[in-house]
């Protein structure tokens, strides 16, 4: 080998050493594209990214921002927003009967304020006009809803793998339920009292409603479904000749006991006073549209039939 091919051969190892030794350039992080949805108000909302600083307005929403993932993403909540317990330290801004707290929102800088329907246009309006992006989530009618509503959220948060996940058990609880209950001939009459104040005319909850929905999935029928509007007074009178088979106290939180119930006069004669099928219920997961309607839905069918739901 001549010293000029050896020396040519060097040269070529070092440039090749040199190469692999140089740092190579990063690739660019790429730019999240914009997110633009239609909200409950039939309103176009863009975002540029993900939202990172959330207000939740509501508990339902609250309790969506954490099933998903996206609880660390919120810097405040509304006053009623209590679960799961890692929202509590969380700023809230109002939302009892004194309303929203305007500047308290604005102070916690949001790119996002997550509305649900318990808020007027009206509040939004007002909100919008502070210059703050506001999304106005709908309630959902059925499951179905409930898991669309989960998808958007987690598109405004950037948190679809999570949301997919959820839906994915989500799924998978109710079908255990309503495989169990499609055989099932035997479906009781429930009345689910949501205030008693006046108990000549205790507040239920008719057709069109989360309770009403959950009731017919567990395996049961509304004694209120053919009411006139969703949430309404029924008369003692109506109750009693209706005579359902279980009562579901969700205004047990007030101090609503079975004992109370079996003392108020004339329901002494419901099916349910008799046979002693009165149970606090956590309106909760009844009310709230959010994922927990699944855990209404599995505690609901195991009081309506506890045969079946060992």
């Amino acid at each position: 080998m001549s010293k000029k091919f050896a020396f040519l051969c060097l040269l070529a190892a070092l440039s090749l050493l040199l190469s692999a030794c140089k740092p190579s350039t990063p690739a660019p992080t790429p730019t999240p594209a914009p997110i633009t949805l239609t909200d409950g108000l039939k309103r176009e909302i863009r975002l540029a990214q993900p939202a990172q600083r959330i207000v939740s307005l509501a508990a339902s929403n609250t309790e969506i921002l954490f099933a998903i993932g996206a609880g660390p993403q919120m810097v405040g909540r509304d006053e009623f927003s209590d679960y799961p317990a890692e929202a509590l330290p969380l700023p809230s801004v109002g939302g009892s009967f004194g309303g929203y707290t305007l500047e308290a929102i604005v102070a916690l800088q949001p790119d996002l304020v997550l509305a649900a329907e318990i808020n007027t246009p009206e509040q939004v309006e007002a909100i919008e006009n502070l210059g703050l992006t506001v999304f106005y989530l709908s309630n959902p009618t059925d499951l179905d809803g409930l898991y669309r509503n989960l998808e958007t959220v987690a598109l405004m948060t950037g948190r679809q793998a999570e949301a997919e996940t959820l839906i994915a058990s989500l799924k998978t609880r109710v079908a255990a339920v309503t495989e169990k209950i499609a055989p099932l001939s035997n479906r009781p009459g429930v009345y689910y009292e949501l205030d008693a104040t006046n108990p000549n005319a205790p507040y239920t909850a008719g057709k069109g409603t989360f309770v009403d929905m959950l009731i017919e999935l567990a395996g049961g029928w509304n004694i209120a479904s053919e009411m006139d509007s969703p949430w309404a007074p029924i008369s003692a009178e109506v109750l009693v000749a209706q005579s359902p088979q279980i009562i579901l106290l969700g205004d047990a939180a007030y101090g609503i006991t079975p004992e109370s119930v079996k003392a108020r006069p004339g329901w002494e004669t419901i099916d349910a006073v008799q046979n002693d099928r009165i149970f606090a219920f956590d309106d909760n997961l009844a009310s709230r549209p959010g994922p927990r309607l699944v855990d209404g839905l599995e505690a609901m069918a195991r009081l309506l039939h506890p045969d079946v739901f060992k």
